[in-house]
């Protein structure tokens, strides 16, 4: 009106029309004809000095995703455009909707600086950048450049189940493909598809976090259970009980991706976890894992010796089974035997002799290993050392001229001595078969591309873990800002390591039955890094932020 384009009477007319109608004052201004969504977009930019944006400058494909949900930007007519700092800047065509601003704040914990647009072209941005999963499922085919082994619905189920006539669903189909093709082009490790009373969500673990990616109608979560565990080998016909399955996905001619599949009855139907599983992680090479150069040295010369014990600890999900494949995949030569146990297998690694125990059948880590030791083997990777029987026959191997790589759940390489002698293995034995173990965390990396130097106080960096000397103002710590490459400041990990050979000293603390800190203080007086420590050298390298080595090591 203050520019002379609408008069007070045609406004209040509009205006009512859009009560009536529900819809937004400003859709139903430019939808009129009355005034050019760019001249409306221009003269709101003047009166609130907020600045205009011409939106078809603008890639959709580099929007930054996940920073606000799919549906509020549909409702509201708004397109996050980037983040700086602590706050959003997004494009609207009306600032002075604070229900929309409110709901931003609410929903992401940030600020919002408005930027101007035209409504016609900022209701096609949205459009094309939160294109509904249905939309985009149809637009898929079943067919194309990827597909799923072939597994006969005979195989998996009766034909006359209930279940049976669901698992070919084409939308369903065409949804599943899309979610484990969008998870593998994200980098994601797992995919959750969860189902609640009222809803169902599907969320990605990308970079070690969990992130919502959509929620489609809750009437596809049978179906989908069904397609998923038809092609997993499952029972598609029991629902009461967890069960474990493997699926593959063929992309292209010579791409193919390995998924294992976990059910879980709940409340309100089957959540289901499928994790990614990668064979070119275990070839990715040490250097890759982030191993310091001291690290790389100590572990290089264990699994360099012909017999001994090499322990890999750590939470779920710190890539002990990538670190460990990493070794396989440096010692499978033409003239080694390899052996491993696992439950089940993750990495295919063509060359080792590769079993998956099974407890219900009998074959247990400690049977399987039994039978190892007749097929003379070189080296022997158990999946994880649960009790002493097991713990027992891993240790005479690694005495009698085996090379034993295993695993254990605890919270530091010297913790981890201690957690043997309470399985009930004598110290002699633990002093004589472990070589070297390595404690491991992955660390979310700081995207090269936007991080920015932090400013933490002095006092702050002490309490962490550095010392004084360590302060000297050569190096700057970063934090995460937020880009279209990253995934809120990070992009990738990184692993943190606590790599402890067993030295003679530390032996002779071990036959003594000395404690966890005496083995930490000695192998601290040797060179070796705490957890926090290797972290803290990681934060000083610009790898990763405070935030993060705080978050993923104890001190």
């Amino acid at each position: 009106m203050s520019a002379g384009k609408l008069t007070q009477k045609a406004a209040e007319d509009i205006y009512k029309k859009s009560q009536v109608s529900r819809t937004s004052f400003i859709a139903e201004l430019t939808g009129s004809g009355v005034v050019s969504a760019t001249d409306l977009a221009h003269t709101v930019s003047a009166v609130f000095g907020a600045p205009l944006l011409d939106l078809e400058a603008i890639d959709p494909l580099r929007l930054p995703k996940d920073l606000l949900d799919a549906k509020i930007c549909q409702s509201y007519r708004v397109v996050v455009l980037s983040k700086r700092n602590n706050r959003l800047i997004v494009a609207t065509a009306d600032p002075t909707d604070q229900e929309a601003a409110e709901k931003i704040k609410f929903t992401t914990q940030m600020g919002v600086d408005w930027i101007i647009a035209e409504y016609d072209k900022l209701n096609r941005l949205v459009e094309s950048s939160t294109k509904s999963t249905s939309e985009s499922m149809e637009s898929m085919t079943s067919g194309g450049d990827f597909e799923f082994d072939d597994v006969p619905i005979e195989e998996a189920a009766d034909p006359a189940d209930a279940g049976a006539s669901d698992v070919e669903d084409a939308p369903v189909v065409k949804f599943l493909h899309k979610m484990l093709l969008d998870a593998f082009n994200m980098r994601a490790s797992d995919l959750h598809f969860e189902p609640y009373e009222h809803q169902y969500r599907v969320r990605f673990r990308i970079d070690g976090e969990l992130r919502e990616i959509t929620s489609p109608p809750i009437a596809i979560k049978d179906k989908l259970a069904s397609r998923i565990k038809v092609i997993s080998r499952m029972d598609i016909s029991e629902k009461r009980v967890p069960q474990d399955g493997k699926m593959k996905l063929k992309i292209g001619p010579d791409r193919v991706i390995d998924f294992r599949v976990s059910t879980l009855p709940t409340l309100f139907g089957e959540k289901i976890v499928i994790r990614i599983l990668d064979p070119s992680s275990a070839k990715l090479g040490i250097d890759a894992l982030g191993y310091e150069p001291e690290e790389k040295a100590r572990l290089m010369d264990a699994i360099s010796r012909p017999y001994g014990m090499i322990l890999v600890t750590g939470p779920t999900g710190s890539g002990k089974t990538v670190s460990l494949y990493t070794c396989l995949n440096l010692l499978n030569k033409p003239g080694v035997n390899i052996a491993t146990a696992e439950d089940p297998s993750e990495i295919n690694l063509p060359g080792v002799n590769q079993v998956n125990v099974n407890d219900k059948a009998g074959l247990t880590f400690a049977v399987a290993l039994k039978s190892f030791l007749r097929q003379d083997p070189d080296i022997i990777m158990v999946g994880e050392i649960r009790d002493l029987e097991t713990a027992d026959i891993s240790i005479k191997a690694a005495q009698t001229g085996h090379l034993v790589l295993s695993t254990l759940h605890t919270n530091d390489a010297p913790t981890t001595l201690t957690r043997m002698r309470n399985m009930g293995i004598a110290p002699f034995n633990i002093a004589s078969s472990v070589i070297l173990i390595t404690a491991q965390r992955l660390a979310r990396r700081l995207c090269p591309v936007c991080k920015v130097p932090a400013d933490i106080p002095h006092e702050a960096l002490v309490d962490a873990g550095y010392s004084e000397e360590e302060l000297d103002g050569s190096w700057v710590p970063y934090r995460p800002v937020g880009c279209s490459a990253c995934n809120n400041g990070y992009k990738g990990r990184v692993g943190v390591y606590q790599v402890m050979p067993i030295s003679e000293e530390i032996q002779r603390i071990i036959l003594r039955d000395g404690s966890a800190l005496e083995i930490a203080e000695q192998a601290r007086s040797e060179g070796v890094r705490s957890l926090r420590d290797a972290a803290l050298y990681k934060a000083k390298l610009g790898q990763t932020s405070l935030e993060e080595v705080l978050a993923v090591t104890n001190e």
